[in-house]
């Protein structure tokens, strides 16, 4: 629309600025050629309303009414510069071939009007350089705008498909830490109890070793299935509703677990399942590492956070952290929080995670 005001605004003033010029030309507007003229004007002032949609036809009306103004007036007169607006657009639209046709044309039209007057006076060498600064400018402007407009095409694409691997690899390691903190820990606690029951041969044990082992399997499958229904997103994830679930199967390898949760109102989704996947892969690396026999699970708010600590007496998580630590800590940077993990200075392992209850941009690990 704006562009549409601005081309209407254009061919009304160079239509005025023509046709005072044919007045002030013909000194009145009183024979039939200046009759003539004046309809040659309005006609090809008018037809610059359309130069936008048809600027090769513009063109040629604005050539031949220019022509015919100066064989009319035996003299060229300010009708040219209508005919340098519609040379310009079409020019501008691309057609070059069209433009250099229509500016030798109009050279000769202008030296076929002015060769009543004065001869050598030059003004159709003026005019043919005029013609062509127009046609070149334009083109070296038109080129520039292309190339410009091509470069700004190539980055969108590039930054496009920038994103789009930087989605695909959150994804991925998405799916990857989901996997891990489902199979991880049900593993790990089905590993502890077999071992248990080889070690201690005792028909009791084994018994509780292999009761254990059955219930959580199949919590494991349980969990799986509800692990794929969220990554299709079709199902409810997990949250710290069902930590006392978590809670029940850790504690089958012996360790004894309690929780210490202070009212934190409805957590945003994505912070609960953080907050739960981090409690259960602390809680599975307590049973493969630790050593221990007791752990203290707390959920606190502080300010514009909630904390989820998890702590042990055990004697493990002294060396170099594994793919559990590393994977809790991406969960609570990908909320925009932050996770400490070592030993505790009385000893035993500590893991404390600040999520944010409005989670931002992701943090720079």
């Amino acid at each position: 629309m704006a562009r549409w005001r601005a081309d209407s605004a254009l061919a009304i003033a160079v239509g005025l600025v023509a046709l005072g010029g044919l007045v002030v030309q013909s000194r009145g507007i009183d024979t039939a050629a200046d009759w003539t003229a004046l309809l040659a004007v309005l006609a090809s002032s008018g037809a610059l309303f359309a130069r936008r949609r048809h600027p090769v036809a513009v063109g040629v009306v604005a050539l031949v009414a220019a022509g015919g103004y100066g064989v009319l007036l035996h003299q060229p007169g300010p009708i040219m510069l209508v005919f340098v607006v519609a040379l310009y657009t079409v020019v501008d639209e691309g057609h070059l071939a069209v433009a250099i046709g229509l500016g030798v044309a109009s050279v000769v039209a202008f030296a076929v009007a002015d060769s009543d007057n004065q001869p050598g006076n030059g003004a159709t060498l003026l005019h043919a350089g005029w013609l062509v600064a127009v046609i070149v400018g334009v083109t070296r402007n038109r080129r520039a705008y292309l190339a410009e407009a091509q470069a700004r095409t190539v980055a969108a694409e590039q930054r496009m498909a920038e994103e789009a691997r930087r989605r695909a690899t959150e994804e991925r390691l998405r799916i990857a830490r989901e996997l891990h903190d489902v199979l991880g820990h049900h593993l790990s606690l089905i590993n502890v109890q077999a071992s248990a029951a080889l070690h201690r041969p005792d028909p009791t044990r084994s018994e509780q070793a292999l009761t254990a082992i059955k219930q959580t399997s199949k919590e494991t499958l349980r969990e799986l299935r509800t692990a794929l229904n969220t990554l299709r997103h079709d199902g409810d994830a997990p949250s710290l509703n069902r930590l006392d679930e978590l809670v029940t199967t850790a504690g089958r390898s012996g360790l004894a677990i309690r929780t210490e949760l202070a009212e934190t109102g409805p957590l945003p989704p994505e912070v609960d399942l953080a907050a739960y996947r981090i409690v259960q892969e602390a809680l599975t690396n307590v049973t493969r590492h630790a050593d221990a026999t007791t752990a203290v699970v707390r959920v606190r708010p502080d300010r514009e956070d909630v904390l989820v600590e998890v702590e042990d007496d055990g004697t493990g998580g002294t060396g170099t952290p594994g793919n559990g630590i590393l994977g809790m800590g991406e969960r609570a940077r990908a909320l925009g929080g932050s996770l400490t993990a070592g030993p505790r200075a009385d000893g035993g392992f500590r893991v404390c995670a600040r999520l944010p209850l409005r989670p931002g941009h992701q943090v720079p690990a």
